[in-house]
């Protein structure tokens, strides 16, 4: 399978430079090839594909005075641009179509000066060195190893995020590195107040850094909403914003890194509920918390790690009554308040820790050991039980008399 590796580089002051007029000319050709894309459409013609597109916009753009400094870079990274263009339009048909699985994706959007730069290289634009990388036209970029490359890479981005922070990712090929099976497994119930309750109990927190540098954020982002655009003050204000957001993100995805390694590496098989968190997100009292934690980066993790480890990552349907259902008897004991952290079963007396009862459920759906103990899920009754009042039931207004 394929692997994305990454790596900080330190470029000097004439690489950045160059680095620069690598980006622009990437961003140039692809907005120039979308724009005439999108002439293409409106005249109702059909995508004239990508060998028309490099003709046009790369080997005779540079032949016009207009165009002529594209011959000062790797054209390479130009017919990358290109296929990448291409490919961004071939997602957009067959997300049309339905033959793409998942949310639709729309089409491609022209690129902008002030957000994240990229440009990929494949072989013969890029050579790696013991201690640098030298790139074409470019130079030898200074590389930080944080960890040894399995093999040789197939090709190289150069990124430039918003915090003017610069890496290098490349594209690897490796081999599953399957562990020895264990016996144990676990379900893991996802929430605000705990990131993860797994079913044994065990809860972990969330580092919640957008919550715990959020003064400071506000206090950032006014500071650059007074000042002049175009200014050079209002650029630092910019940066300044850029890296407060880049250390909220890494802090997150170094924290989901270590837990979902752990997970897998302690485990065979976990079970995880399929939340719908972009529905969840439109709750505009919970929105800034669900984004927060990193739900969705969480599974996706997960996936992958599975799959290189050999686990054996399972999701249950999200209508599953994990939070309602008694872990014990497999009763239901009906829809609860999120206030409600703690309730006791009406039928088998279990008190139970709402988190860890929906994890301990989780993981029996996963198994297929979700059957009741009255008879394997058939129909009941309904009946009428009355509840003690020190008895804490499923919601508040249940205290007196419930019906099931």
């Amino acid at each position: 399978m394929k692997a994305r590796y990454r790596y900080r580089v330190y470029p000097t002051n004439k690489q950045k430079t160059a680095l620069a007029q690598l980006f622009g000319c990437c961003r140039v050709v692809w907005n120039d090839a979308l724009a005439f894309c999108q002439e293409y459409y409106s005249k109702g013609e059909k995508y004239p594909g990508e060998n028309q597109l490099q003709k046009q916009f790369i080997t005779q753009a540079k032949k016009t005075e207009n165009r002529e400094w594209l011959k000062e870079v790797s054209s390479i990274a130009l017919q990358q641009s290109v296929q990448d263009l291409n490919k961004a339009y071939q997602n957009f048909f067959k997300s049309c179509q339905g033959k793409r699985k998942g949310k639709k994706v729309k089409p491609p959007r022209f690129k902008k000066r002030r957000s994240a730069q990229s440009a990929r290289l494949t072989k013969g634009g890029f050579k790696v060195h013991q201690h640098n990388i030298k790139l074409a036209k470019i130079g030898k970029l200074k590389i930080k190893w944080t960890r040894t490359l399995p093999d040789e890479p197939t090709s190289v981005t150069i990124i430039k995020d918003s915090a003017d922070r610069y890496f290098v990712s490349f594209v690897v090929e490796i081999n599953p590195t399957i562990l020895p099976k264990t016996d144990k497994n676990c379900g893991i119930d996802l929430g605000i107040i705990d990131f993860a309750t797994f079913d044994d109990g065990t809860k972990v927190k969330a580092p919640k850094p957008l919550k715990k540098r959020l003064k400071k954020l506000r206090k950032l982002q006014r500071n650059l909403s007074r000042k002049v655009k175009g200014s050079k003050r209002r650029e630092i204000a910019r940066r300044k914003v850029a890296k407060l957001h880049a250390k909220i993100k890494d802090t997150r995805t170094d924290f989901l890194h270590k837990l979902s390694t752990k997970v897998i590496k302690e485990n065979q098989l976990i079970a995880l509920e399929d939340l719908n968190v972009s529905g969840l997100v439109k709750n505009r009292k919970l929105a800034r918390a669900i984004s927060d934690l990193g739900w969705r980066s969480f599974r996706t993790m997960l996936e992958a790690k599975a799959e290189i480890y050999g686990g054996d990552f399972r999701v249950i349907d999200r209508w599953e009554p994990t939070s309602q259902k008694c872990s014990c008897c497999g009763e239901k004991g009906g829809k609860k308040e999120l206030s409600v952290r703690e309730w006791t079963c009406l039928f088998c007396n279990t008190k139970h820790d709402r988190d860890i009862n929906a994890s301990t459920n989780i993981l029996k759906v996963a198994e297929g050991h979700s059957e009741t103990q009255n008879g394997r899920g058939d129909r009941r009754k309904t009946m009428s039980k009355v509840v003690v009042v020190d008895e804490t039931s499923t919601t508040p207004r249940y205290n007196q008399l419930s019906l099931f």
